[in-house]
């Protein structure tokens, strides 16, 4: 699959972010899907889709643990730009099970128990999303974390069997920030009051001044446990940034 995805790093090399959505829309027709967690990032890409009514499916994972203002947010992009963002839940039965054997916060007793939470309530219903599609586009950005410095703008992703595409991941926050401002776009107040990272409620919290930008993030366990397994190559799922500045 190298080939293929040296292929499309040629055919989007020197396009923008927009040009870039709209060749691969035409490259697979029907089959490019985004995932939205509603963070700054998200939220630019959501906008650049919808705003030029490019035919890319808009998704995200209702985890049933997310939070208020993460729904707001969700709400406020429906009533923007009319479109639809399809929403893709856990397995009912599995998550009944999983509470009613060890309770709804499961996750803070082990690393493997918050794994299991983060399997049923986001791996699985990630991989009904991407099934029969072609391309992923993702919100993932260089600056965010070391680990994401050493990727590329274009991947293979071998587990899901599909292209995956980072339309701002040569931006840093400063310009993330300059497109919400300058294309009003909505986005996630909790941003402005400390969380360069938004996930499910429980698991994430405030970064404090001096703290790693990763700390948010499943505070309560080692640094090198910290990950979910959406994206292999990097440790989170959320987009998380270095600077934390209200917009």
């Amino acid at each position: 699959m190298n080939a293929l995805v040296e292929h499309i790093k040629q055919q989007t090399a020197g396009l923008s972010p927009v040009q870039a959505l709209q060749h691969l829309a035409d490259t697979y027709p029907g089959g490019v899907v985004f995932s939205t967690s509603f963070g700054w990032e998200d939220q630019v890409i959501t906008h650049m889709i919808f705003a030029n009514n490019i035919p890319i499916k808009v998704f995200t994972l209702e985890t049933g643990r997310l939070f208020p203002e993460t729904y707001y947010v969700w709400n406020r992009t429906l009533e923007m730009y009319g479109k639809q963002i399809e929403a893709y839940f856990p397995d009912a039965e599995k998550v009944q099970q999983m509470v009613s054997r060890k309770g709804p916060n499961s996750f803070y007793e082990s690393v493997d128990n918050r794994k299991e939470c983060c399997n049923i309530r986001k791996i699985e219903p990630l991989k009904r999303a991407l099934a029969g599609n072609q391309c992923w586009i993702t919100g993932i950005r260089a600056e965010q974390s070391a680990n994401r410095q050493h990727m590329a703008d274009v991947e293979w992703d071998e587990g899901n069997k599909l292209v995956k595409f980072h339309p701002v991941y040569d931006w840093d926050l400063g310009d993330v920030k300059q497109y919400i401002r300058d294309n009003n776009v909505p986005y996630n107040t909790l941003h402005d009051r400390g969380f360069p990272s938004i996930g499910c409620a429980p698991c994430t919290r405030a970064v404090q001044p001096g703290e790693d930008f990763r700390a948010g993030r499943w505070w309560w366990e080692d640094q090198s446990k910290k990950e979910c397994g959406l994206h292999s190559v990097d440790a989170t799922i959320d987009e998380e940034t270095k600077e934390l500045r209200p917009l």
